[in-house]
């Protein structure tokens, strides 16, 4: 070997040293321990596989026999080979031609869900289907129409083929395991699901997200450098406008906003462990173990230490399905807070909870306010608001005034609800845009928690308090 030889490849080893990234290793690392967890093996892919193959001959049998112009398929994360390790559900799809009216598409619906699941139950989304169990798996037989655009759809329901038939086109295996990593991370991190209690990342805009930047890294490395709106528009579509903080425009319809559900906490909340993952990887992030009950201890601590005043209304839950219940708790829970705050009681933080009843929790800086309140009128050459605010606080015995601060009137009148308990008990909490379910609970009854008396919560909320008092990002 020539000196130059040599010296070229001592050149190429410490060039290849110097590459070398402990961090790259580590992240790399972890990746491939979370993808033995998350991948199926074949003798898991089998059994699904089987099962499928079972379920979807029965459905088509009972299908054709009523409309012999009747289909069905397999779509969701299992007909995409995008499921983790451990996930037991299948979507049998059973689609019907767009001539038939949708009343005979249900009948015929639910009849064929029967036939394929002979133990299972009807539930009701935008139209009924049947839901079972067959052989350990979580089984939904779902009727929908067969159209030859998802712009055509008649429910949202009807979307569910175009999304599976596009995402077979773009997932390779390779992908499809960056998928399951993804789903890993976003279970981890609390922000899987498009339910509207978690108003996070659903299946679908998981996958798209992988499939746009190309691969679990490259998505978590984009969404450090996010800047709120974001607008993906993965087909080119650019049609439609959404204001929402993330924006996926669906590939098959572009008058939708695929990440419509995700709330902008939770997309701030996913770049905030993007960035954590990339800069300290750990399997942590993967993991989803709720958090232990708070005990009486540790809330007797949390409240002596913060001198604030908690106080929480609590009432029967209302019986709706979650997707209604937590949109109404939330408008509940807007209403309160600003109710309690327009009246001085200065929430500091507020949060709702659900079970077997329904609490808004909040609390506050100041629990009680002085008899009287300070209000300002109008200056006084703005003649004739001036003389109204005088003329109607002129004759009120209860006020003191009006009288002049600087070049305005001003008074001082009695406050109507001096405790922030006495606001709550009264017939103004319904005044303040409370959810229809909700307000319909609270006039059956409800009872208002004062300071420690929150501890009678810890029995049923002691997790949720424990995420209240223990925040997190």
């Amino acid at each position: 070997m020539s000196d130059e030889d040599a010296d070229r490849d001592d050149s190429t080893s410490e060039e290849g040293s110097e590459c070398d990234d402990p961090l790259d290793d580590r992240i790399q690392d972890v990746i491939e321990t979370v993808r033995d967890r998350v991948d199926p093996d074949e003798d898991e892919r089998a059994h699904l596989e089987g099962v499928a193959d079972r379920l979807l001959e029965r459905a088509e049998r009972a299908a054709t026999e009523r409309c012999p112009d009747a289909d069905v398929l397999q779509a969701g994360s299992s007909a995409r080979g995008t499921w983790i390790s451990g996930d037991r559900d299948i979507d049998v799809f059973v689609r019907f031609p767009p001539e038939l009216d949708r009343e005979t598409l249900e009948t015929y619906g639910l009849e064929v869900g029967h036939e394929t699941l002979p133990d299972g139950h009807e539930e009701y989304a935008e139209h009924p289907y049947v839901k079972g169990k067959l052989e350990g798996f979580d089984v939904d037989v779902v009727p929908c129409f067969r159209l030859e655009s998802a712009t055509e759809i008649r429910s949202a329901v009807d979307r569910t083929p175009f999304h599976t038939q596009y995402l077979r086109e773009q997932l390779d295996d390779e992908l499809a395991a960056d998928v399951r990593v993804t789903k890993g991370f976003l279970k981890g991190i609390g922000v899987y699901g498009s339910d509207l209690r978690t108003r996070g990342f659903s299946g679908y805009l998981t996958e798209l997200l992988v499939c746009e930047y190309g691969g679990f890294r490259p998505f978590l490395e984009a969404v450090c450098d996010w800047h709120p709106p974001v607008s993906l528009d993965p087909e080119g579509h650019g049609q439609a406008r959404f204001t929402d903080p993330l924006v996926v425009i669906d590939p098959t319809d572009p008058e939708r906003n695929v990440a419509a559900v995700c709330s902008a906490e939770n997309v701030a909340r996913l770049q905030h462990y993007a960035r954590a993952f990339l800069e300290e990887p750990d399997l942590e992030l993967f993991e989803t173990d709720e958090p232990k009950p708070l005990t009486e201890s540790e809330l007797r601590r949390h409240l002596e230490r913060r001198d604030t005043t908690p106080v929480a209304v609590r009432f029967d839950a209302p019986d709706v399905v979650e997707d209604q219940l937590y949109p109404q708790l939330r408008k509940s829970l807007d209403g309160i807070t600003r109710g309690l705050d327009d009246r001085g009681f200065d929430v500091l933080r507020a949060t709702a909870f659900a079970d077997g009843s329904c609490v808004v929790f909040t609390e506050l800086a100041v629990d009680r306010r002085p008899a009287i309140e300070r209000h300002e009128g109008p200056p006084v050459h703005v003649s004739d608001h001036a003389r109204g605010f005088y003329d109607a606080y002129d004759d009120d015995p209860d006020a003191y005034g009006p009288f002049l601060d600087g070049g305005r009137y001003a008074t001082e009148r009695n406050r109507e609800f001096t405790t922030a308990r006495a606001f709550l008990e009264s017939d103004q909490l319904f005044d303040v845009g409370l959810g229809v379910h909700v307000e319909t609970a609270l006039e059956d009854g409800y009872e208002v928690l004062l300071g420690e008396d929150v501890l009678t919560l810890l029995p049923e909320f002691g997790r949720e308090l424990r995420s209240y008092f223990e925040p997190t990002p």
